[in-house]
């Protein structure tokens, strides 16, 4: 296979991708930038010669377009190797500088963060878990309720879900822990470079995780927020880069790459993101009129632009992800860290689906790249293989869905 030379290419030839909630491709711009740094400016930008030195210039304008993108200031960056580094830096950080045993987090987190806080409430911490409503969202006052003084330790709610697209409320989130001296920690990998975030008007977050990988960046790369002022230990130990919480020479090209996409990222916030969600927006109306029996689950709640989630009754999404490859297609029938269990989605088995109704789910994710032509596409693909589907589950029977359907309605 040849090297891809744009978004557009970055695929197996022939596909059309709707997975970029799972990853998305590098942009051309960001590709470019990081060739240099991957060839003749090779130098570590902990030496003290000119070599050096260009590279720790490289990283600094890249920390400055991270923290101008999320509204915060170049040292409350650090560079780490992706969203799930970032999501255990925090946690397991921020409990390395308290005596606090208390941990709240979502049901509906990504495994990054839900792994971690189970694997810590086995050696001892209490964990509470919160519950979300029909579309996917946390009560702010049960947060509030859960709040124990002097015992809180973390809290950690995502920002937007990589299922759903959900978004929090996380202003109000933000103040209820700010209230209580509580640090908030937010998983922002699916909502930094598709929601405007100015931290700087966000007082309560502590810390944001963020994955360049999600918003047209490389792979291994991603960055932790860290409010100045804040504790956090560190969990590599070793030399004194990126303000000594995460030893080890840096990755210049993948942070080279993340400035730009952030750069990119920003500039493209006012410009593509009614359009993504105008794609979006046609795409779920027109498969409920085609298409029987489909609900758009989490309808009602405020999305990330790009993300649709459906349930089809009557299908198993894994064969029909399998026939819709076949089509040309790619998305997911959930989070990409599940994909090829048979375990039905945890997201939408919290938000009251039925193992069936999340077992028949599909995430189609757009982004900027995605075009009308290729949404169309992708209709005329489901109208054939939903019904294939069906008639090789020998499915007649709507009630379950029309059933769920209500729910939402009252």
């Amino acid at each position: 296979m040849t090297a891809p030379t744009s978004p557009g290419d970055a695929h197996c030839p022939g596909t059309i991708y709707f997975d970029h909630n799972a990853t998305t491709p590098a942009a051309p711009e960001v590709i470019e930038a990081m060739l240099p740094y991957l060839g003749a400016v090779y130098g570590n930008p902990s030496s003290g010669h000119r070599m050096g030195a260009i590279a720790a210039r490289a990283v600094h304008e890249a920390r400055e377009a991270v923290a101008h993108l999320l509204g915060a200031t170049p040292e409350e960056i650090c560079f780490t190797s992706g969203g799930t580094e970032s999501n255990t830096l925090a946690i397991h950080g921020a409990l390395g500088c308290c005596d606090r045993t208390h941990l709240i987090t979502s049901t509906i987190e990504h495994p990054a963060v839900l792994a971690t806080m189970r694997h810590l409430q086995s050696v001892g911490y209490d964990l509470t878990e919160l519950p979300v409503n029909a579309d996917g969202v946390i009560d702010p006052a049960a947060l509030r309720a859960a709040i124990r003084p002097n015992e809180t330790a973390l809290v950690s709610i995502m920002w937007a879900n990589n299922e759903t697209g959900v978004i929090q409320p996380m202003a109000e989130i933000a103040a209820i822990c700010a209230a209580a001296g509580v640090p908030l920690h937010t998983d922002g990998v699916q909502a930094v470079g598709k929601l405007p975030i100015d931290l700087n008007a966000q007082p309560g977050i502590t810390f944001l995780s963020l994955a360049g990988h999600k918003l047209h960046g490389p792979k291994g790369i991603g960055a932790l927020y860290m409010r100045s002022g804040s504790a956090l230990e560190p969990c590599v130990r070793g030399g004194h880069q990126e303000q000594g919480v995460r030893a080890g020479t840096e990755n210049v090209p993948g942070i080279v790459g993340l400035g730009v996409a952030c750069r990119l990222a920003e500039k493209c916030l006012v410009e593509k993101t009614a359009l993504i969600a105008a794609l979006r927006d046609r795409f779920e109306t027109v498969i409920v009129e085609r298409i029987p029996d489909v609900v758009i689950n989490s309808a009602h709640a405020e999305r990330t632009p790009n993300t649709a989630n459906l349930s089809f009754a009557g299908i198993a999404g894994s064969t029909a992800l399998l026939l819709l490859d076949q089509e040309g297609i790619a998305c997911s029938a959930g989070s990409a860290c599940s994909t090829g269990q048979s375990t039905p989605s945890h997201v939408l088995r919290a938000m009251g689906l039925d193992d069936a109704t999340a077992r028949g789910s599909l995430r189609i994710s757009f982004s900027r790249y995605t075009t009308s032509d290729e949404v169309d596409t992708l209709i005329e693909a489901l109208e054939r293989v939903i019904p294939k589907v069906r008639a090789m589950a020998g499915y007649t029977n709507p009630a379950a869905i029309r059933a769920y359907q209500e729910q939402l309605a009252e």
